[in-house]
């Protein structure tokens, strides 16, 4: 049994579909756990001051966790580690660079979590101005223990790198499932006794396990990374050079969120956690499919481009991309027809009231409108880092922050100020007989931003690889198309639905949901069958050849424009 698991977490994967299929299956598990979670959350806190204050806990983490942890992000040290472990020394080179790299990280960390625990009450005012008193204390004693998970998760990411260098993808694909089976344990074991807090220490616990199941791989290949003060300055300084770009547009997302959340702390009590369940829930498809799809690429786009293979290199971007157009339009239209059945049948228990409810499911269409871009944005900024440009993607990306917030300033200013923008708001997403809708311009803001993202990068994109946008095309109007068709049979099948199910119960709601997704989908697939979609005939291929097919390993799909 022991030597059947190390296998799998040993094994390598081939193919840019294999190697998706893979992430994609664990990332459903992984957000399958995370919807547990929210949902344990919901029903335990509703949308209110406790959540609202643990939401908010995370943003000083997780704004050091995407400037400081980029230092050792994958799309950074893949290059390095390739470039090493393709060199004359091989992996000998590669162990010592990780060395450098480890040593460095750990003592840059400690020193900026450190200074971090002691300035979070003053950063605390500008993050959450819409607390005081008891409340105020309460977030930033959550904020300064959860600044253990951004040093774990740094770690985590620079094994992950190693893991990846080596297409080990089983071992990277896990660690979000148990950094959720982490923080579910806290919940279950914790939470009755410490409260919040108890919360927070599984977040801690999660954030360890993601780092130790990277650990089998590593001591199998006895590449363990090792503190030494024989730190290479001279490597240091050229990881640094091309992770700053990174760390900047990352750092610029993870501000315009905390731009935010502090809006949304000024709003209704539980704006933030209806602002961060809906993220969560839209971050969904992020994980099943642009982040699956980008992750699985990358290494071969990397190993590409340092080869210089340029076609070949844009020919796994547009098959990359093809199928990410192929997927996240269906998931758009069905969190947009589906969102109160989602919402409810995932987090409308307990505490977490109708009112809720109809609040969050309102966010979630609103996020969900910029899915594709989203997605997009994932896989064209991993292009652009295997090329070794990190620049373009950061002037796209800053941008994109900007727009965040600036939208959702506007936005909201037009929402408060203007009754005819906010009656066709709200009619819209039909919550005009509810209060606290403000919060709902701050999704709508950032999918403006993120839309104007994915529209810069593509056109940066372009001017490199200039078919890549044509060979786009018929994929776009493909997944489109049918996604159109499937938003129709799933609407009206809601309304006949309504007619055989009690919608007052969750096995009502759900059935509701579920089987007018399920007719929406086969009326897309259906549609797609009668176009030939290439993306479907692919997909059918490639699980075709792994499953029964056995001699013919998958390799990277690379079709003609």
């Amino acid at each position: 049994m022991v030597e059947r698991l190390l296998r799998i977490f040993n094994r390598e994967w081939n193919g840019l579909h294999e190697a998706a299929f893979l992430l994609a299956g664990t990332a459903v598990l992984s957000q399958v756990l995370g919807l547990v979670r929210d949902r344990i959350l919901a029903h335990h806190f509703g949308a209110g001051l406790e959540l609202d204050i643990y939401y908010a806990a995370f943003r000083i983490p997780d704004l050091l966790y995407a400037s400081v942890a980029s230092f050792v992000a994958v799309t950074v040290l893949i290059p390095f580690l390739l470039e090493k472990i393709d060199g004359k020394e091989g992996m000998r080179s590669a162990k010592a660079f990780v060395n450098s790299v480890f040593s460095a990280f750990v003592l840059l960390m400690i020193a900026v979590c450190g200074a971090a625990y002691v300035l979070t009450p003053y950063l605390g005012q500008f993050v959450v101005p819409g607390f005081d008193g008891v409340v105020f204390d309460e977030y930033v004693r959550l904020s300064q223990l959860l600044l253990l998970s951004p040093l774990l998760l740094g770690i985590s990411n620079l094994f992950g790198s190693m893991t990846q260098s080596l297409r080990r993808f089983f071992v990277f694909a896990a660690g979000p499932i148990l950094y959720n089976l982490g923080i579910i344990s806290g919940i279950v074991f914790l939470l009755p006794h410490n409260g919040v807090y108890g919360v927070a220490l599984g977040v801690v616990i999660g954030a360890a396990l993601h780092v130790l199941i990277q650990l089998p791989v590593l001591f199998h290949e006895r590449i363990v990374p090792r503190f030494t003060f024989r730190i290479d300055w001279k490597e240091i300084g050229r990881v640094v050079r091309l992770s700053i770009p990174r760390t900047i547009a990352l750092s610029s997302a993870q501000l315009a969120t905390i731009v935010l959340v502090k809006m949304a702390s000024d709003m209704q009590l539980g704006s933030i956690a209806v602002f961060t369940l809906a993220m969560n829930l839209q971050s969904i498809p992020l994980s099943v499919v642009g982040m699956s799809y980008s992750v699985a690429a990358f290494p071969t786009l990397a190993k590409l481009w340092t080869g210089g293979n340029k076609e070949q290199f844009s020919r796994q971007i547009l098959t990359a991309a093809r199928h990410i157009l192929f997927w996240s339009f269906p998931a758009i239209v069905l969190f947009v027809v589906l969102r109160a059945q989602i919402v409810r049948t995932i987090l409308g228990s307990g505490a977490f009231d109708w009112t809720a409810t109809r609040l969050t499911a309102a966010a979630l269409a609103l996020f969900a409108i910029s899915v594709v871009a989203q997605n997009l944005v994932l896989l064209f900024t991993r292009a652009f880092y295997a090329m070794g440009r990190t620049r373009l993607p950061l002037y796209a990306n800053v941008i994109g922050a900007v727009m965040v917030v600036v939208s959702s300033i506007f936005l909201s200013a037009a929402f408060l100020q203007h009754p005819v923008f906010r009656y066709f708001a709200e009619t819209l997403l039909r919550v005009d007989d509810i209060a606290g809708t403000d919060v709902l311009m701050l999704p709508l803001g950032y999918s403006v931003g993120m839309t104007v993202n994915v529209l810069l990068l593509l056109f940066l994109l372009r001017k490199e690889f200039p078919l890549i946008v044509s060979g786009m095309k018929k994929a776009f109007l493909h997944s489109f198309s049918a996604s159109v068709f499937l938003g129709f049979v799933a609407y009206h099948s809601l309304q006949v639905f309504a007619w055989f199910f009690d919608l007052d119960t969750f096995l009502g709601i759900f059935f509701q949901g579920f089987l007018s997704g399920v007719l929406g989908l086969l009326a897309w697939a259906f549609l797609l069958h009668v176009l030939e979609n290439k993306e479907m005939q692919e997909i059918k291929s490639a699980l075709h050849r792994k499953f029964w097919n056995k001699e013919k390993p998958i390799a990277a799909e690379l079709e003609s424009f």
